[in-house]
């Protein structure tokens, strides 16, 4: 109960931008709108910020660091494996099996914020520097792949992957910024987590999952049920300190990127189908969340 009211704030904004989509003049279009402004500007700049401001230690850092690469790789390969189904479309199969193992940026380090403070941040940024090009570069391949892309341009402009290189290259160089260029990034960043938990909300759809009804399971399975208990598993094998535990779990458990419709859209692969997976994914980690850490 405890956990579930610490994290009702970041839920509520989601259910807020929801409201505002539909019952406003604040309709689809500007939330659009607001999507791109996060996916290309606010967010690459707060991950980007994060991890430049996040010291870098291997040592302290490097279980913390296996259970989430551990997580992510889980996801791709069970995700992958299902393309091998019978009578799993190959469209659908291409745009949502990043459903499986990409994660909602925002959501996690608003959480992690929360339940570990400025340290959680930092724990949280490491794996999302991890993960997001790991979880990036597989979500293109699939859809390029599928497309007829040209996958290694796919990769080079993503902007969450330019931003986490970008970042690590910085930190591990030594930059540091002047204080006007520093506040006016730190302040960028900030604007991220509210805008994009309400673009969360304004994307919500219902419709679409009967396209493939036990691919969305299946997947939605795999992100919510089968993930969490791998990092819960790996966290133990490790023997992770209690608060990177915290940080391990909450991260498997995350509900799915949001930014998956917008790569899908991107990349000609079936949005409706996405959009209705995401908004299944978000629900289920507004549920499933406080019980996965509630069992550490």
């Amino acid at each position: 109960m405890s956990n579930g009211l610490l994290l009702l704030p970041d839920f509520l904004l989601i259910v807020c931008g929801f409201l505002l989509c539909r019952y406003t003049a604040l309709d689809r279009p500007i939330w659009e709108s607001a999507e791109r402004l996060v996916y290309y500007l606010l967010f690459p700049v707060l991950l980007f910020n994060s991890i430049v401001k996040t010291p870098l230690q291997p040592a302290q850092t490097l279980g913390l660091a296996g259970a989430g690469i551990g997580v992510i790789l889980c996801g791709v390969v069970l995700a992958f494996s299902l393309r091998r189904w019978p009578g799993v479309d190959a469209r659908l199969h291409a745009s949502g099996a990043q459903i499986a193992f990409r994660f909602n940026s925002y959501v996690a380090l608003a959480l992690a914020e929360r339940l570990g403070g400025s340290q959680g941040v930092a724990s949280m940024a490491l794996l999302i520097a991890l993960g997001v090009p790991l979880a990036n570069v597989a979500a293109v391949w699939s859809l390029a792949r599928h497309g007829g892309h040209n996958y290694l341009k796919e990769i080079a402009r993503n902007p969450l992957i330019i931003s986490t290189v970008a970042g690590l290259m910085a930190n591990a160089a030594g930059v540091s910024f002047p204080e006007a260029v520093a506040t006016t990034l730190q302040r960028i960043g900030v604007a991220a987590l509210p805008i994009g938990l309400l673009a969360v909300g304004a994307g919500l759809r219902v419709g679409g999952l009967m396209k493939g009804p036990w691919l969305a399971a299946t997947l939605l399975g795999i992100r919510h049920a089968v993930l969490p208990a791998i990092g819960l598993g790996l966290t133990l094998l490790l023997a992770l300190p209690p608060e990177q535990r915290y940080i391990a779990v909450l991260f498997a458990a995350m509900p799915t990127a949001s930014s998956a419709f917008v790569l899908a859209s991107r990349m000609g692969g079936d949005g409706p189908y996405v959009a209705a997976l995401v908004t299944a994914s978000t629900l289920l980690g507004m549920l499933s969340i406080p019980i996965w850490l509630a069992l550490i």
